[in-house]
């Protein structure tokens, strides 16, 4: 199978990956129900030393920098609770931590998750954390800028591996909320 974006060696549906993906990610994919087939998620194998956005363009194809999205844990704080949720921006802008992501949390404080805390929550490696197969009841908040595209590069659960989802998939997860201006420049 050829990938739909950028240039890899290895592309298999993802049904067809559930191997190569964390418990949580593969249940997500296994138990799909959403209006796209879980057949157009494609897992890609890629070397982790080059999970780093810019080296990974270079290696795997300069387009994917405007079609790559990140997926980071903050955690939002009022009073003695802290609701953690996942934000999901296009890789060339960052999450609107203070200001979008606190006011739609109700939170007085929002900030990242610790990595122990981002990992340990959501079952899945640092620096492949993937809105695939978050914790149930988590807030899931993505920008409307990825949900436009046609293919976006997300991370697998795992450092190792990649997953390109259609853009409008992403609205369809569970606890998404697709929002205006989540990722500033």
């Amino acid at each position: 199978m050829d990938a739909p974006i950028g240039h890899f060696d290895t592309a298999l549906p993802a049904p067809d990956a559930l191997g190569e993906l964390t418990a949580p990610v593969a249940a997500a994919v296994r138990d799909w129900g959403g209006s796209v087939p879980a057949d157009q998620i494609v897992y890609v194998d890629t070397d982790p030393q080059w999970a780093d956005t810019a080296v990974f363009v270079q290696h795997y194809g300069q387009e994917l920098l405007e079609k790559s999205a990140n997926c980071v844990v903050v955690a939002g704080k009022r009073g003695g609770g802290t609701t953690l949720a996942a934000c999901v921006v296009l890789s060339t802008t960052r999450v609107d931590v203070n200001g979008v992501v606190r006011r739609q949390l109700g939170a007085r404080k929002a900030s990242f998750a610790s990595m122990d805390t981002a990992t340990g929550e959501s079952g899945m490696e640092y620096g492949g954390i993937t809105p695939i197969g978050l914790p149930t009841g988590w807030p899931l908040l993505i920008d409307s800028a990825v949900v436009d595209l046609p293919y976006v590069l997300v991370g697998s659960g795992r450092r190792r591996g990649k997953l390109l989802v259609p853009g409008k998939a992403f609205a369809e997860l569970p606890g998404a909320v697709v929002l205006e201006g989540l990722g500033a420049a």
